[in-house]
């Protein structure tokens, strides 16, 4: 089961993303630049969020080196000189 903390940091960010992409441009003026301006607040904030998302997934299950049995250290010991 995932943590609390991070439960509500997805959830947190989504809605955040969210606004930003899916009800901002419902907001923007009528004009000459209204189809750029809609379409800048939605790459921003697809963009933003997945490099968000990516990262915050990567730390949740770090890279870590191999797990070694003690017989492969004492060999790697013994013999890497």
């Amino acid at each position: 089961m995932a943590e609390l903390s991070f439960v509500i940091s997805i959830c947190v960010m989504t809605v955040f993303w969210g606004v930003v992409g899916g009800v901002l441009p419902i907001f923007i003026p009528k004009g000459p630049n209204r189809g750029v301006i809609v379409t800048m607040l939605i790459l921003t904030a697809v963009c933003c969020y997945l490099f968000w998302l990516i990262a915050i997934l990567a730390q949740l299950n770090p890279l870590f080196g191999p797990v070694l049995s003690t017989d492969t250290i004492w060999y790697l010991y013994y013999h890497w000189d």
